[in-house]
């Protein structure tokens, strides 16, 4: 019994020491795991490549050992038995060298070398050994190429940053204000799109100057714009009725003119109108009044349809020195003529296609004569239809060459004249010229052509002979308008035995605004008046210069001055008249 109680006791010691080498031993294992993790983290962070490196290794590793108790495969390569590669820190000599000796000579109560393997699976921590020679030269040149791109990288992004700030200098010394770096798409962006350009503030910039700060504002009078001018002065003429036996005298000179244009979105309209007054101050005894007044009315209709409608009366006191003024009397029969036009346009591609008629209708007042009686002009009354055929084409968006062709009929109200004669006709011509377009440089037409007047009474010669129309302007610079117009015109008469005249009249008109306050303006006019039936002939040549000051925009200076010779191979009809005219103007 005694012998049993000390085996006994001896059992439980060797029982102890078992246990106390068992704990030991745990805790040895242990530790290399903590001691890595507290080494790890020393020195510093691990990159992905290294973690997926320390992977495969694992994988290696697991598929040569196998399960416990077991070899390698004899087909495993050599590169799968060489050692695996030894964990190298992010910063060299973070760990010193000798740590793999250490780890190899050190007993098993010495803390065992930290090594990348933390699997608790295997049953004894294997033992790094160095790598081979060829591995480390490789895994040197992988840091060398992993350092040469992060330098490259740090390169790219210090010299972007340069060339914005080299940017920024450049744009504060050009503008004075710090902008944004403008790459290439947003630069084509603001080529292709105006209105992306930035504006400054509507207090810092200037009001633009107008065109023409002296021009009529206009009155608003629905939907209408109305400028109304009004000239009031004083003229002195060394021939007071134009005519071979005029007078000098002193006349007061009242015009009105006006122009009303339509804001329309679609169609348009334009009333223009003028009257002008003179009274004898002095000298011939002179009272006279004329006027115009006419409308046109544009329409656009459907399928490429445009309409034109035209509207006008005139009244103005016949003339001294017309062929069929009537002497001996204290004032000359006022003529009033009314007229009127309906014109279709239609495009078809590059051919142009008008057709207008128009009707005229002349009708004059009694002559009073010296004795106080007058003398009835009915029989001059008369009433022309006309139909014009244009037929364009256009060569170019400047220039439109056409052709006219035109018939009509005069008619007299009264069948016989006075002294028996029948004087109705019939009215046909032909005309070829050219319509321009250039805008502001040149715009107008210009035509020539024949016409002919057949009276129905066969004692009579007809009227024909060559015609000339125009109507272009001219602008050869800004500030500066050149204009000319020319007209032919048949002219009846009620003289027995005589048919009549066709009348050929120009005028080259020009305006230059010398200041923004300072116009000038000239005009030279030639008049051809033919007899038919006679060798007789008219020439009468004129020229007038202007000038207009403006005070401001509704009151200016204006005057003028003017000369008109009339030669004829007639007796009785020439005659010389100059004047000068100075007054007012007024404009609204």
């Amino acid at each position: 019994m005694s012998r049993a109680q000390p085996e006994t006791r001896r059992g439980r010691k060797g029982k102890g020491i078992c246990a106390l080498l068992l704990a030991t031993s745990v805790f040895a294992l242990l530790r290399p795991t903590l001691l890595c993790a507290q080494e790890t983290e020393l020195r510093g962070g691990v990159s992905e490549s290294a973690i997926l490196a320390d992977q495969q290794r694992k994988n290696r590793q697991l598929s040569i050992a196998g399960p416990q108790g077991q070899t390698a495969p004899a087909n495993a390569t050599a590169e799968d038995n060489a050692p695996a590669a030894t964990y190298l820190p992010a910063s060299p000599g973070a760990v010193p060298d000798d740590t793999n000796a250490t780890a190899a000579t050190g007993s098993i109560f010495d803390p065992p070398a930290a090594t990348d393997d933390t699997s608790a699976d295997d049953p004894a921590p294997v033992k790094p050994r160095r790598p081979s020679a060829a591995k480390q030269r490789a895994a040197d040149e992988d840091k060398a190429k992993t350092k040469a791109a992060d330098k490259k990288k740090a390169r790219k992004t210090t010299t972007a940053t340069d060339t914005v700030a080299t940017s920024g200098d450049t744009d504060s010394d050009e503008d004075t204000t710090n902008r944004r770096a403008v790459t290439i798409d947003s630069a084509d962006r603001q080529k292709l799109d105006p209105g992306a350009e930035r504006t400054g503030s509507i207090e810092g910039q200037d009001n633009k100057a107008e065109d023409d700060p002296f021009a009529a504002t206009g009155i608003k009078v629905g939907s209408f714009l109305i400028r109304p001018t009004l000239d009031q002065g004083l003229t002195a003429t060394s021939n007071a009725d134009s005519s071979s036996g005029g007078t000098p005298a002193l006349l007061s000179e009242t015009a009105l003119r006006f122009s009303a244009a339509s804001d329309w979105r679609e169609n348009s309209a334009v009333i223009n109108g003028y009257g002008i007054f003179r009274n004898t101050i002095s000298g011939d005894d002179i009272h006279d009044a004329q006027g115009r007044i006419e409308g046109t009315f544009n329409v656009d209709l459907d399928n490429e349809l445009r309409a034109i409608a035209k509207l006008g009366y005139e009244a103005v006191p016949e003339s001294a020195s017309s062929p069929d003024a009537i002497a001996g009397v204290s004032s000359q029969p006022l003529r009033q003529t009314v007229n009127g036009s309906l014109g279709i346009e239609k495009d078809v591609g590059k051919m142009r296609y008008a057709l207008t008629g128009a009707v005229e209708h002349d009708f004059y007042g009694d002559a009073k004569l010296s004795d106080g009686t007058s003398l009835s002009q009915k029989d001059r009354d008369s009433t022309l239809y006309t139909a014009t055929l244009r037929t364009g084409y256009e060569i170019s968006p400047a220039i439109t060459p056409f052709t006219e062709i035109e018939v009509g009929r005069r008619a007299y109200d009264l069948r016989f004249d006075g002294d028996g004669y029948e004087r109705s006709s019939t009215r046909l011509g032909a005309r070829a010229g050219v319509e321009l377009d250039m805008g502001e440089k040149l715009a107008g037409e210009f035509s020539a052509g024949w016409l002919r007047e057949a009276i129905d009474d066969d004692r009579l010669e007809p009227i024909s002979g060559a015609t000339v129309n125009a109507d272009l302007k001219w602008s050869p610079e800004r500030g500066t308008t050149i204009g000319l117009t020319g007209q032919t015109t048949v002219e009846g008469t009620t003289t027995a035995g005589q048919s009549g005249d066709i009348l050929y009249s120009g005028r080259l008109t020009g305006e230059r605004q010398i200041r923004a306050n300072l116009t000038g303006n000239a005009v030279l006019g030639a008049d051809w008046r033919d007899y038919i039936g006679s060798n007789g002939h008219d020439l009468t040549l004129s020229a007038e210069a202007g000038l207009t000051w403006w005070l401001n925009r509704y009151i200016g200076l204006t005057t003028r001055a003017r000369t008109e010779k009339l030669t004829s191979n007639l007796p009785g009809r020439d005659y010389t008249a100059n004047s000068i005219f100075l007054g007012l103007k007024l404009q609204r």
